[in-house]
């Protein structure tokens, strides 16, 4: 069983088979799960949450090769499903849809998920410590499935990536305050906030007649 593809646009980043697609404002991702050889039979050129079809009335019997090839098509589509679940569940607030999938009709007249699709915002957050949790959020979706493909590892690579950018900035968000705290600007302002003496009682002169 191989891998899918990874490659990138301005918009989006696309592949074949089992995948998650991570959008954002301006840039996304989109990965790709596990592929492998197509069973017998015409294969579905879009994607639909539909559900199989069952098989025909009057439809004669299967031969043996096309009963195997119904085997291997059910069992495709139970993986489809449950790597997009995972994903899905995963997710969390941040799936922008539930999960879609693309179909390939068997010899038995019956449509199963080949391929699935579950969209993902991957934006930043308005603050680095949004950020990090939302990577960590991402990085979870993309490892959900058992079988998480080689499009998610390059997406989870990525969330990390963001997740470590995320703990740079607190880092220097930290260092700033701290280097604030000890500016003399600052000890001016504590000076002059709490006297000369540094908030000490001045000394006082009692005179008695």
């Amino acid at each position: 069983m191989g891998m899918s593809g990874i490659s990138f646009s301005p918009s989006h980043f696309a592949a074949t088979g089992t995948r998650t697609a991570y959008t954002r404002p301006n840039a996304g991702a989109r990965v790709g799960g596990t592929t492998e050889a197509e069973p017998t039979g015409a294969a579905e050129s879009t994607q639909s949450t539909q559900t199989a079809k069952g098989k025909q009335p009057g439809q004669p019997e299967l031969s043996e090769e096309e009963t195997a090839a119904v085997r291997k098509l059910k069992a495709r589509d139970t993986q489809v499903r449950a790597h997009e679940a995972a994903h899905l569940a995963a997710a969390g607030g941040l799936a922008v849809s539930g999960a879609s999938f693309s179909f390939q009709r068997g010899p038995d007249g019956v449509n199963y998920a080949i391929g699935g699709e579950v969209s993902i915002d991957v934006s930043p957050g308005r603050t680095p410590q949004e950020t990090l949790g939302r990577a960590r959020t991402i990085q979870a979706a993309a490892l959900a499935p058992a079988d998480p493909s080689g499009q998610d590892l390059a997406v989870a690579a990525q969330a990390r990536q963001m997740e470590q950018e995320a703990r740079a900035e607190l880092a220097r968000e930290q260092t700033d305050e701290r280097n604030a705290e000890r500016s003399p600007n600052n000890r001016e302002r504590l000076a002059n906030a709490y006297g000369q003496n540094g908030g000490k009682p001045a000394p006082m002169l009692s005179q008695y007649a």
